[in-house]
């Protein structure tokens, strides 16, 4: 069932971060304590299938001294992975997992910052904003104003504490980032003129960063598949500690809902679209040349 390995993935992960604060963190001995192979433990924390019950799980998080609302967090991704492979049972393999917006927020978003959180390679695409890892917090705060007119202050500043930790991974040599914006996205105006002065000078000093390579796709670029694929990020991960290598994902965003893509088939077809859309877009300097003239324009 598409969606099924990311949440494996994603339970997986929640359950290595968990180990890796608790007081005795060897995997060893947290197998030792539910009764089961170290291999067991490690395929859980890899993402893949394994013949784990409820009863090991609560186990595990007793011997991780997980507090209440850790617990209830891992248990609610665990139920969503045997509720999923209750679905996947019955009606075998499907297309994608949608799940709607709520209250502006997709439900599954806080599982796509926890899959980009342990991303090694990120590519974005995005034909009208700028992704949230190259918002400033000026822009940010704009956006969500007008998104979201009634957000308390306390509320609107807490989404930019989340923006900014996830800008944080920038920070991080290992972690590589590229993304492709259309010149819609810096020639749309957001905020006033010295908003966007701003934002452009602080995109234009992030993508100085050796890890980071943003790639705009100019007016005259002609036909491309960015014409027709709205925003998406590709995410891929590092080899797990089992060697294995986990699959890459696709996080797609639609008018009234986001999905994760995991099927090899999905995938292809948007690394299909990558190739394409860079192949008409500007060189990381050329790129460099456009932000700073239309930064002087909003400057203007």
């Amino acid at each position: 069932m598409a969606g099924l390995t990311v949440s494996r993935m994603d339970f997986g992960n929640y359950m290595r971060e968990l180990r890796a604060h608790a007081p005795r963190q060897a995997m060893m001995a947290a197998a030792a304590h539910i009764g089961v192979s170290r291999q067991a433990v490690n395929r859980m924390e890899d993402g893949s299938p394994t013949r784990l019950g409820d009863l090991h799980i609560n186990a595990l998080l007793d011997f991780y001294r997980a507090d209440t609302e850790a617990r209830a967090t891992a248990m609610e991704l665990w139920n969503e992975i045997k509720i999923e492979e209750k679905a996947s049972r019955a009606q075998g393999s499907t297309r994608g997992l949608w799940t709607a917006y709520q209250d502006q927020i997709a439900p599954n978003t806080g599982k796509f910052l926890r899959l980009e959180g342990i991303a090694e390679h990120v590519v974005a695409h995005h034909p009208v904003i700028f992704p949230a890892l190259l918002q400033s917090a000026d822009y940010r705060r704009a956006l969500d104003r007008v998104s979201e007119p009634g957000l308390s202050t306390a509320d609107l500043e807490r989404r930019i504490e989340i923006i900014a930790k996830r800008q944080a991974r920038l920070d991080d040599p290992l972690f590589t980032f590229e993304a492709f914006l259309s010149e819609a996205v810096v020639r749309n105006r957001v905020g006033d003129g010295l908003l966007m002065h701003r934002q452009l000078n602080w995109l234009a000093s992030v993508g100085e960063r050796e890890n980071v390579s943003i790639h705009v796709v100019p007016f005259t670029a002609g036909v491309h598949p960015g014409l027709t694929t709205l925003a998406f990020v590709l995410l891929e991960f590092p080899r797990g500690s089992s060697g294995k290598t986990l699959p890459t994902v696709v996080y797609a965003e639609g008018a009234i809902g986001s999905v994760l893509h995991e099927h090899g088939e999905e995938v292809g077809a948007y690394r299909r679209a990558i190739d394409g859309i860079r192949a008409v877009a500007l060189s990381r300097q050329e790129t460099r040349s456009l932000v700073s003239k239309i930064a002087k324009e909003y400057a203007s």
